[in-house]
């Protein structure tokens, strides 16, 4: 599981590093991946189109791919959580 991917840029070394994990995980086992930013948008964040091109090769195939839009579910059930009273209480 690889939570946040793309919250910040990554540099040339960072990318390639990226790379190897996942070709190294390519069809040996499986990805769980979350991240606030479309595929379209990750060249600019690595700043290469063949490694970002490579990675998303490998991550696409054979995915599913699950859009959430919306409010957050996190504040949400942050929200919540304050709310409700103590078991001691």
């Amino acid at each position: 599981i690889i939570d946040d991917l793309m919250y910040m840029a990554m540099d040339q070394h960072e990318a390639n590093l990226f790379f190897q994990l996942v070709n190294h995980l390519y069809e040996r086992s499986s990805i769980i991946l979350t991240s606030n930013k479309g595929p379209e948008e990750w060249e600019e964040l690595m700043g290469d189109k063949g490694i970002t091109t490579a990675i998303l090769d490998r991550l696409l195939h054979r995915a599913e791919v699950i859009h959430l839009n919306g409010s957050s579910y996190r504040i949400k059930n942050r929200q919540s959580v304050f709310q409700s009273k103590s078991v001691q209480n």
